[in-house]
């Protein structure tokens, strides 16, 4: 069965079927425009649009968002900006990410009062203390190169999460059976396969919000023909 189609009955069955607060994207955005903000990183707003994004994904004023593998910070900025003064930001990369992104890593601390760096492994993060997970544009990449390291890793997510927390996975789309490793993508049905198969998720929705379909998922995300704005899966699961 090809998940794309059904999922829009999961969706409707579980996710509608429970109240819960709207995020404002109209404040949001507002929030996104603001002058301290990198302009760099505004540059990609119009290909990512996280505020509806994140809203499909039910994020909340007040919540404890672990950003998972978060390189340089682009989505810590705007869940900092979502979650509020209430809420925490925790912007996980590996050890070895200062030599690449510490000038980014501690922009964001400085100017991000609700944002917590931290440099290792996911495991280190306390179990039950976070809301909502995500991982953008970078689950292919730990899957396609290690499949038994990326089951390590989601069981460390699922670890980190109370029961029923959110785990948002957005990522570049492939082609079943295509070369998706040297593309840096993957397939809908494979992504939702390994995070479902690790028995810590069960998947309650997935949103085409960031459908592209100029994107024929042949190149790879950086072929100047896509303009960085690749068809993109998003998935959202909760933990069981």
């Amino acid at each position: 069965m090809n998940m794309k189609i059904f999922l829009p009955f999961i969706t409707f069955c579980l996710v509608c079927s429970t109240a819960t607060a709207q995020l404002d994207t109209d404040v949001l955005e507002r929030a996104m425009a603001n002058p301290d903000r990198p302009a760099a990183e505004k540059e990609r707003d119009a290909s990512r649009r996280a505020p509806q994004v994140l809203a499909f994904a039910g994020l909340e004023s007040g919540m404890t968002v672990l950003d998972i593998i978060a390189a340089g910070g682009w989505y810590t900025e705007v869940l900092s900006y979502a979650v509020g003064d209430s809420g925490k930001v925790i912007m996980q990369n590996g050890a070895n990410a200062a030599d690449r992104y510490g000038d980014a890593i501690s922009d964001k601390e400085s100017r991000l009062g609700n944002v917590e760096s931290h440099l290792g492994a996911v495991s280190d993060i306390a179990a039950g203390s976070v809301d909502f997970a995500i991982t953008a544009l970078n689950f292919h990449d730990v899957h396609n190169s290690n499949p038994q390291a990326a089951q390590g890793l989601l069981g460390q997510i699922a670890a980190s999460l109370r029961t029923g927390g959110t785990f948002l996975v957005i990522d570049h789309e492939g082609t079943p059976g295509a070369d998706n490793a040297s593309l840096h993508r993957i397939a809908f049905d494979e992504a939702v396969s390994a995070i479902v198969n690790s028995g810590h998720f069960a998947l309650v929705g997935s949103s085409d919000v960031l459908d592209n379909a100029a994107d024929d998922h042949t190149v790879g995300p950086f072929d100047p023909s896509l303009g960085r704005n690749t068809d993109r899966i998003v998935l959202k699961f909760v933990k069981i």
